[in-house]
C-alpha cells in the first residue's frame, strides 16, 4: 500500500532522507520485525516527516532533530509497535528492545548489505527486484516507481505487495551473496539508461551502486559497477537531441559529456582492477572507458575493446550483448565483412541482430541491404526512441540511394 505523496529529496540540514529509508528499515528488521511489516512502518515515518517538513522536522518537543535517522528509526519502530499492538497484544510482548539501541558504523553497513541481499533475493523476478528495492531502500512511492515503468500504480503496488510477501518468508541471518544486487542494481541502471529523459532510474541505481561500493570496499566488482555505471551515465547530456531523438554513440557531441564523472570512474576502475580479481562489471567498464578516452570516433582505439570483448566472454560466456557488439568491434579492427562473419555464427534472433547488422552492411558499402535491415530492426525496437532512429537511418540510406 502507497504510504502518501511523493517524498522531497532534501530534508533538515540538506541531509537526504531517501538515502535513510534502507538504513532506518534495516535497523527495524535487525530488531525482529517482520519485512513487510517494517517496510509499511518505515513509509509510514517518511510520511511522517514530509508531513512535518513545513515545520522542520520537528520532535515531540518541539526542536529541530540533531540526528534525522534515530528520529525516523524511533517513529517507525513506534508505528510498527502500535501495528502490532492492534493485531495481537501478545506478539507485542514479545518484542523487547529498547526504542533507540545504539547503531555503528559497522552496523550500519551490514543494515544496508542485509537490506539489499534481501530485496534483491533469488526467488524475485528482476522487474520485482528492482520495484522493491527502489521502494525500500530507494524511498520512493509506489506511485513514482510505477511512472518509472509506465505500468499503472495498480499493477506496481501488486507487484511490490507480491514480492514483499516473498521475500518475508526468508530467513536471514546474515547479508547474502553481493552477486545478487550487482545483478540487479545493472539491471536497474539499464533500465534507467535506455528509457531517456524524465526517468530517474539510472541515477537510483547510481546512489545504490554508491551505497554497495562503500558497504564491501574489498569487492572489486562493486567498484567495477559503479565505475561502468558513471562512464555511462557521463554522456547522458549528449545521448538524445533537443526534440528527444536518440544520437547514437560515434555522432554524439563528445563536449556534452561530464569529464568529472569519466575521471571518477576511470579512478575507481583502475583502483578495481590494480586488485587483479577480474570480473565482468570491471570489463564492461574498461570498455566504456576506452569509448569515453576517445575526443572523436574516429580515435578510438577499437583493437583494445577487441581485445576487451574477447575477455569479457570468457568471463561471462553467453553475454549475448556483449556478442554482438564483439561483432562490431570485429568490423572495426578486421573490415566489415570479417565483422559480418563474426554476426553469422550467431543466433539472428537476438535482440539489435538486424540493427548490428546494418550497421556492418553500411560499413562494407551496402547501402540498399543496411536500409532493409535498419527497417526490419525498428519494428523489434524495445522503445520509442530507438524505433525513430532506426527508421531514419533506414530512411536516410533510401534518399541517397534514390539520389542520382
Amino acid at each position: 500500500m502507497d504510504r502518501g505523496a511523493p517524498l522531497p529529496h532534501r530534508t533538515v540540514g540538506g541531509r537526504v532522507i531517501r538515502e535513510l529509508a534502507g538504513q532506518v528499515l534495516g535497523v527495524l528488521v535487525r530488531r525482529g520485525a517482520d519485512f513487510a511489516a517494517a517496510e509499511d512502518a518505515v513509509q509510514d515515518a517518511l510520511v511522517e516527516a514530509v508531513r512535518r517538513w513545513g515545520s522542520g522536522v520537528v520532535d515531540d518537543d518541539g526542536d529541530r532533530p540533531d540526528d534525522l535517522k534515530a528520529w525516523l528509526v524511533t517513529v517507525a519502530w513506534r508505528k510498527f509497535l502500535d501495528a502490532r499492538r492492534a493485531a495481537s497484544a501478545r506478539a507485542l510482548r514479545e518484542v523487547k528492545v529498547s526504542l533507540e539501541p545504539p547503531s555503528g558504523p559497522a552496523e550500519q553497513a551490514d543494515d544496508t548489505l542485509l537490506i539489499l541481499s534481501r530485496c534483491c533475493h533469488p526467488a524475485l523476478t528482476p522487474a520485482s527486484a528492482i520495484a522493491l528495492t527502489l521502494r525500500a531502500v530507494g524511498g520512493l512511492t509506489t506511485a513514482q516507481i510505477a511512472r518509472a515503468f509506465l505500468v499503472p500504480e495498480a499493477t506496481m503496488a501488486q507487484r511490490i505487495s507480491r514480492a514483499k510477501r516473498t521475500v518475508s518468508g526468508e530467513r536471514f541471518e546474515a547479508p547474502g551473496d553481493v552477486t545478487a544486487v550487482l545483478r540487479v542494481l545493472y539491471l536497474m541502471f539499464n533500465e534507467g539508461f535506455m528509457t531517456g529523459p524524465g526517468v530517474d532510474l539510472a541515477a537510483e541505481a547510481i546512489r545504490l551502486a554508491r551505497q554497495l561500493a562503500a558497504v564491501v570496499p574489498d569487492d572489486p566488482e562493486a567498484a567495477g559497477l559503479l565505475a561502468l555505471m558513471l562512464l555511462h551515465h557521463a554522456r547522458r547530456a549528449a545521448r538524445f537531441d533537443a526534440g528527444g531523438e536518440l544520437v547514437p554513440l560515434d555522432r554524439q557531441d563528445r563536449s556534452l559529456w561530464d569529464t568529472a564523472m569519466i575521471a571518477e570512474g576511470v579512478g575507481i576502475l583502475q583502483r578495481a582492477l590494480s586488485r587483479d580479481l577480474l570480473g565482468e562489471y570491471q570489463a564492461q567498464a574498461a570498455i566504456a572507458a576506452l569509448h569515453d578516452d576517445a575526443a572523436t570516433a574516429a580515435e578510438t582505439d577499437w583493437p583494445q575493446i577487441l581485445e576487451w570483448y574477447d575477455e569479457l566472454l570468457v568471463l561471462a560466456p553467453g553475454n549475448r550483448v556483449a556478442e554482438l557488439n564483439r561483432a562490431i568491434a570485429v568490423g572495426h579492427v578486421d573490415g566489415a565483412y570479417a565483422g559480418l562473419r563474426a554476426l553469422e555464427a550467431l543466433d539472428a534472433g537476438l535482440p539489435r541482430y538486424d540493427a548490428a547488422a546494418a550497421y556492418l552492411r553500411e560499413l562494407a558499402g551496402e547501402r540498399a541491404e543496411a536500409a532493409r535491415r535498419y527497417a526490419a530492426a525498428a519494428e523489434a525496437a524495445v522503445s520509442g526512441a530507438e524505433r525513430t532512429h532506426l527508421l531514419k537511418q533506414a530512411a536516410r540510406l533510401n534518399e541517397d540511394l534514390a539520389t542520382p
